[in-house]
């Protein structure tokens, strides 16, 4: 059997970027049954496993425990993007004879991790007959240099400026002429046959176990990449339960907030719901019947109590790493846990015989926030936000306990299938 956590450093190897998450996702659910689907097409009206991707989003479900139309769903939620550095459009600038790649950064990364990083290239381009290309160089062909210390001032750390600090060495004087066009020759593709592309740096140091008895992961992406593998796994674990649909659904952009044709502001949820109630022969009136009987947990990633910060946490919240999965609570709803929800994720975790920890955010420092809120608001649909507690979020290499990988997906599972 399969370490989960080995299983989770495989995952991320794969998934450099949104695109290559939902590919990944796409491929082990098709090998385990599921059926992908085309949102242009029909949908079929017979009960089993299907699945939808829109860019870097997907949403799989199954009916085969579906006893009508307004049965409820029961949704995990979670992001495929993380913070990155991006290509700019027009990204080819030449310095003394170097090709400079000009970079920007993608929600927030924190800047100064990505620095003397060794980086490949992902994401996807378009090609003028309509369909797009994965792109994959997992090789370190970009590195954003820090500045020597001996030209700091005062010798400190420089605060790394986005617009100048950020661009990356990537060649001599062979191919500084069009990044693009060398990216486009590492998939068989003629840069005139290119029209747009997404391209992202990742880093390309191999995710590992960790620690002295190899009980930590060390690795990019977990934030939002573990509940992803999570979510996958779950679902093709669950038990059928008559009268519930499980539902995995990943949205991109939740670093960038959420407001695109595919993110978890979008109506490609709610849409993907109605067309699961519509085509098991339902009416609008079951759809919202379904919506009203439904819960979601919007996974995402967790903050461990850091050992060298632990005044930056809640004194009475303390997050133990390794201690399970996390119900994270914020008054003032940057996470969308309300007591409904909290008390269906904790029979969850008590049904898989897992811990629950509980978060809050210090009532002094701002709060992140998740899908959650967003995905709830557009669907009408109790929501709870959980996840995995971990150290270094939205650095270029992040850090968890590997047990959590396991807790978690159990109690994701024990969530799509409640008893």
């Amino acid at each position: 059997m399969v370490d989960p956590a080995q299983d989770l450093c495989r995952f991320v190897d794969a998934s450099p970027s949104p695109f290559h998450v939902c590919s990944t996702v796409a491929d082990e659910l098709t090998a385990a049954g599921w059926q992908l689907l085309d949102e242009r097409e029909p949908w079929p009206a017979a009960s089993g496993r299907y699945l939808v991707v829109r860019g870097g989003s997907l949403v799989a479900w199954s009916t085969e425990s579906s006893t009508g139309p307004a049965d409820a769903f029961r949704i995990v939620g979670g992001h495929t993007d993380s913070p990155n550095l991006r290509l700019k459009q027009h990204p080819d600038r030449g310095f003394d004879g170097l090709g400079v790649v000009a970079l920007e950064p993608y929600g927030g990364a924190w800047l100064h991790t990505w620095l003397d990083r060794d980086l490949g290239l992902s994401g996807r381009l378009a090609l003028r007959d309509g369909t797009t290309r994965l792109v994959h160089v997992d090789d370190p062909v970009l590195r954003v240099p820090s500045l020597a210390i001996h030209l700091s001032a005062a010798r400190r750390e420089i605060e790394v400026d986005p617009q100048r600090h950020l661009d990356a060495i990537w060649s001599g004087a062979r191919h500084r002429g069009d990044v693009v066009a060398w990216v486009a020759g590492t998939v068989g593709v003629d840069r005139a046959d290119v029209l747009g592309f997404e391209l992202m740096a990742h880093d390309t140091q191999p995710s590992r176990l960790v620690g002295a008895d190899r009980e930590f992961v060390a690795a990019p992406r977990l934030d939002n990449q573990v509940t992803c593998f999570a979510g996958m796994r779950a679902l093709t674990a669950t038990a059928p339960v008559q009268g519930i649909r499980p539902v995995l659904a990943l949205f991109d952009h939740e670093e960038v907030g959420s407001t695109s044709e595919r993110g978890a502001q979008s109506d490609l949820l709610a849409t993907v719901l109605e067309r699961i109630v519509l085509a098991a022969g339902g009416t609008r009136d079951d759809y919202h019947r379904a919506v009203a009987a439904s819960v979601c947990a919007s996974g995402d990633m967790a903050h461990a109590t850091h050992p060298n910060h632990a005044d930056r946490h809640e004194p009475q919240h303390r997050i133990t790493a390794g201690g399970g999965p996390v119900l994270k609570i914020n008054q003032n709803l940057r996470y969308a846990t309300d007591a409904r929800g909290s008390a269906a994720f904790a029979l969850a975790c008590e049904s898989a015989g897992v811990p629950l920890q509980t978060y809050l955010h210090r009532a002094d420092l701002p709060c992140g926030s998740t899908i959650g809120p967003l995905s709830a608001a557009r669907t009408g649909i109790t929501t709870v936000d959980v996840g995995a507690p971990q150290w270094a979020m939205h650095s270029v290499r992040e850090q968890m306990a590997a047990a959590d990988v396991d807790l978690y997906t159990r109690a994701l599972t024990a969530f799509l299938a409640p008893t």
